[in-house]
This record gives structure tokens, C-alpha cells and sequence, in this order.
């Protein structure tokens, strides 16, 4: 099984490792290491999340975000890696 991350969440992942480098050294590289596991586990545990807006729902371990995506027989396409703690109308708008 492919995954696809979406050049939009692209840009989210980069922006959340930013964020939380600036937090505190090293913390934005512990960002991605989690996050990229997240997504790892699609591989096996796709389909079982919440949907929302269409997207498969998956809340991330350790930090407070949520991966949103959807899946074929062969790729799992990565649409947006949100903060949780965003508004949620940004949520919902950029779920659109």
C-alpha cells in the first residue's frame, strides 16, 4: 500500500515541526518522528478512524493533531495534518 501525503499537507507537517522546534531544540524533529509514525500505521489501521467531512479521522499519539485522509486498493492520499486545537471552522473550511 502507497501513501501519498498531499503537497497541503505537506506544508502542515513543516509549519508543526516549526512550531514546536521553537518551542523547545529538538522538539520539531520529535514532531516528525511521531507524525511520520502516525501515518505509518495507515498501513495497517486504515479505514477504522471517525470520518469527518469525508476524511478518515486519525488523532495523532503524542501530539494534538489529526491526519485526515482517504484511501483506494492501492494508495492512501494524506490531505491535511490539522491542529486539533484550531478553530473549527479553519477545520472545516480547509476540509472543503
Amino acid at each position: 500500500m502507497n501513501i501519498q501525503i498531499l503537497t497541503p499537507a505537506k506544508i502542515d507537517i513543516s509549519n508543526g515541526a516549526d512550531f514546536y522546534e521553537h518551542q523547545e531544540n529538538g522538539l520539531g524533529k520529535y514532531f516528525l518522528e511521531s507524525i511520520f509514525a502516525d501515518i505509518e500505521s495507515l498501513r495497517i489501521y486504515r479505514g477504522v478512524h471517525i470520518k469527518v467531512n469525508d476524511y478518515y479521522q486519525l488523532l495523532a499519539k503524542r501530539f494534538p493533531y489529526a491526519i485526515y485522509y482517504k484511501y483506494n486498493e492501492k494508495t492512501i492520499f494524506i490531505y491535511a495534518i490539522l491542529d486539533t486545537r484550531s478553530n473549527p471552522t479553519h477545520i472545516k473550511k480547509r476540509l472543503k
